[in-house]
């Protein structure tokens, strides 16, 4: 994989992390002002959005956003060791987010949040970008 593709990655699990680290201040009062609001954008009506301050939800985003940084760890080590391995890391990694967006974005649409499988769609495409560009998933 190119530096560029290689490098474009790395800022993607970047922004992954950030995602992340912005849920998690869902859950601590006085620090939740960008998260309230990403939740008001994805909330889609009033109703959903009032929900926000309720202690299960905040638990939940917050809860969300430990295992989207977990998440964003994790890629930042596999994508480091299929550099190493090559293609057969790639395909699993690539079918794994498949899975990942199908679910999240069925979820999301059957719950009224249909704006976050939106944001889902622009993170798979910017994922699928270098690994299809730089032929990642083709035995050499």
């Amino acid at each position: 994989m190119s530096r560029l593709w290689s490098n474009w990655l790395l800022v993607w699990c970047w922004g992954v992390l950030a995602f992340g680290a912005l849920l998690v201040t869902a859950a601590i009062p006085g620090l939740d002002a960008g998260a309230r609001l990403l939740f008001e954008v994805f909330a889609g009506n009033p109703a959903n959005a009032a929900t926000f301050d309720l202690p299960a939800v905040r638990f939940g985003l917050g809860l969300q956003g430990a295992l989207t940084i977990g998440w964003a760890m994790t890629m930042f080590a596999v994508i480091q060791a299929a550099k190493t391995i090559g293609a057969p890391i790639w395909r699993s990694l690539t079918f794994a987010l498949l899975a990942w967006y199908v679910i999240d974005s069925a979820i999301s649409i059957s719950t009224g949040f249909w704006l976050n499988a939106v944001s889902n769609t622009a993170l798979m495409v910017t994922y699928l970008i270098p690994v299809l560009a730089s032929s990642a998933l083709r035995d050499k």
